[in-house]
Formats: C-alpha cells, structure tokens, sequence
C-alpha cells in the first residue's frame, strides 16, 4: 500500500495535534498540582499567622500581669489572698458582722402577710391611688373586647407613628366665644 503525500499529510498534523494535546492535558494536571500546593502553602501562612497573634497577645497578657504586679507591690499594696483569709461557712461570716449601731436604720424585710393558717387564701385587695386615695380600676378589666381587634388596632397605631409619611393634622380655628363678645362690645 503506497500512501500518497496529502494522506501523509493529514496523518502528520494529526499526530502532531495528539501530540499537543498530550502536552496540553501534561501541562494543565502540573498547573492544578502547582495550584494545590499554593493553596496549601496559603493555609499555612494564615494558620501561622493566627498562632503568631495568639502568642503576641499571651506576651502582653504577660507583660501587663508583671505591670500589674509592679503596682500593686509599690502603689497599691494589693496581695493574694493568703489560706488563713477564707471563710469555712456562713457561721463563720456571721461572726464577722458587727452589731446596729443606736442610729442605723432597719433592715430592709420582705413584706408579707401573716395570716397563720395558710389554707385560706388572702381576699384580694383593690388598688388605690398614692395620690388621692381613690381606688384605681384597670381599663383591662372593664372592657372586653375582641383580642384581634385590640392587636390590629395597636397595630395600625404602630405603623402610623412609624410611616415616614405624616397624616396632615389640620386645625380649624374656632375664635374664641368671648373675644367674639368683646369685640361687639367696642
């Protein structure tokens, strides 16, 4: 079989296409390898660099404590506390108080009711203004009214003060009945 020079031809640029393609697939798995490795090598930078902040911030941690310490001895005179300063229990830190002095006020106490017999439950007591003396009654407590409708009328309250828009609040002047009288007077 004789192959003729254009049928050489074709199968040349075709092996060297293969060839090339073959370079190219080579080339592009050692830029992805290249690639990984960067990335890993990033990943270590920025690990390292936290591990560098975390032992800058421990040395100055340490640095202010011997600071710290420095003061207390010389300027303050602060110490540890020492074994012999805590307390076993609540005898021992009742121990410690001093008794009222004759001008000390009272102890605040817990108000309560002692009725002695705590079956019997204490009858309610109305409320009643500090300032008149007057019993108070609860607007809650008078009306009854559908929890829906009070929720949506909240609600529209709400988003009147909260829109951006103002209703216009138009005032008509009604003259007053006595400037009216004093000015037909003159």
């Amino acid at each position: 079989m004789i192959v003729n020079g254009s049928r050489m031809r074709q199968i040349g640029w075709l092996a060297s296409l293969g060839l090339c393609l073959g370079i190219f697939m080579v080339l592009s798995f050692n830029v992805h390898a290249v690639k990984s490795e960067v990335l890993l090598a990033e990943r270590k930078i920025v690990s390292l660099e936290r591990e560098t902040l975390l032992l800058e911030t421990e040395f100055q941690t340490r640095a202010s404590q011997r600071q710290l310490a420095n003061w207390n001895a010389v300027e303050f005179g602060y110490e540890a506390p020492r074994a012999d300063q805590y307390i076993d229990g609540q005898r021992q830190l009742a121990s410690l108080g001093q008794p009222q002095a004759p001008g000390a006020p009272a102890p605040i106490r817990v108000a309560r009711a002692d009725t002695g017999d705590d079956s019997v439950p204490m009858p309610a007591i109305d409320m009643v203004s500090p300032l008149t003396g007057e019993p108070i009654t609860l607007a809650s407590a008078n009306i009854e009214v559908d929890a829906a409708e009070t929720f949506t009328d909240a609600f529209g309250d709400f988003l009147v003060e909260a829109s951006p828009i103002r209703a216009a609040q138009a005032q008509t002047l009604i003259p007053d009945a006595t400037a009216l009288t004093d000015e037909a007077s003159e």
